[in-house]
């Protein structure tokens, strides 16, 4: 028999109120941090520890979650079905011994007895870590696409892009180059990341984070078959094979290489203006990622110490960074971003 909302309350407000004061608790499909800042009768009170946005999550509220997680039969009551600013409630709720949250499957599961054994630091939802512990343990990615990121944010930093025509020109090449190697490193790295999302993501069920949701799409690509079959395939429907045989653009550049034909009499060309990547100077590079380190030398912030680090690993990184070796012309359709 289920115990009676009363006694979940009261047992709720008991682990709301045990929390250390540095505990944190994460939304279930959001990921959005925040932390119980008071436990009153009727109400617990959180805070965003992201904008600082104070919210009361009401009892009647967490006893309607109760009785849907109920009616779910065992399986769970699916998240999604939750408006987004009720998110909490669940969060909140599986610090209940009786209430544990299913990441995978986005659900919050009523038990049929409860787990008193569970311990707050084993609950996946909620960190007891502390800022400084966090700053202790973040380690820089070992991704090519971090330098770079980091002095463009240093660029950025120091010009004001709201009017780029006042912008000197070597700043605007500083920036396009920057621009342009972030641009390759992350798309790189994000088709490592899309290989494994498709591991993760169905197609009926977006998967949610902080910062947006994907879902999982289908492309069709088409490429003939061989021209024999074809033919023979629309042959047999009737179409005469010169209807369908049309002319080969590889025969045509073959053709051209032989004949004294001019392009333009076989191809409409039309041009237009671009720039490129011509070169890179890694040194020059190297040299602004050591001054960035220069000023975190002598700066009394708490999280210099952590840049610092950083900076040391992605100076060793600028030697291993693609070297690009530039050329003199290139086809059309080869224009690098």
């Amino acid at each position: 028999m289920a115990a009676p909302f009363g006694a979940t309350w009261g047992t709720l407000i008991e682990r709301c109120e045990d929390l250390p004061e540095d505990a944190t608790l994460i939304t279930p499909l959001s990921t959005r941090r925040f932390r119980v800042t008071d436990v009153q009768q009727q109400r617990i009170i959180i805070g965003d520890t992201d904008t600082g946005h104070s919210q009361p999550l009401q009892r009647e509220q967490f006893e309607a979650l109760v009785e849907h997680t109920r009616d779910s039969a065992g399986e769970g009551y699916d998240l999604e079905r939750l408006p987004a600013k009720a998110e909490p409630y669940a969060a909140v709720l599986a610090l209940h011994p009786r209430y544990v949250l299913d990441q995978e499957d986005g659900r919050i599961i009523e038990l049929e007895e409860a787990d008193e054994s569970a311990v707050l630091n084993e609950t996946p939802h909620l960190s007891t870590t502390t800022d400084d512990e966090q700053a202790d343990e973040r380690a820089e990615p070992d991704v090519s696409v971090y330098s770079d990121a980091l002095l463009l944010i240093d660029a950025l930093e120091r010009e004001d892009l709201t009017e780029l025509e006042e912008v000197d020109t070597p700043e605007l090449v500083n920036l396009y180059t920057l621009l342009s190697d972030v641009q390759r490193n992350a798309n790189d790295l994000r088709k490592d990341v899309t290989d494994v999302l498709l591991d993760r993501v169905q197609h009926d069920r977006p998967a949610h984070g902080q910062y947006g949701s994907v879902q999982r799409t289908t492309r069709h690509q088409r490429s003939l078959k061989d021209d024999e079959a074809v033919l023979d395939v629309f042959e047999e429907t009737g179409i005469n094979r010169e209807q369908v045989l049309g002319v080969d653009r590889e025969k045509v550049d073959e053709a051209l290489d032989v004949v004294s034909v001019p392009e333009s009499a076989v191809y409409d060309i039309t041009e237009s203006e671009y720039v490129r990547k011509a070169d890179v100077d890694e040194e020059r590079k190297e040299t602004r990622l050591q001054g960035l380190k220069d000023r975190l030398a002598v700066s009394d912030d708490p999280e210099a110490e952590v840049l610092r680090q950083e900076v040391d690993r992605l100076e060793e990184e600028i030697e291993e960074l693609t070297e690009f070796s530039p050329g003199s012309a290139f086809a059309a359709g080869d224009e690098e971003s």
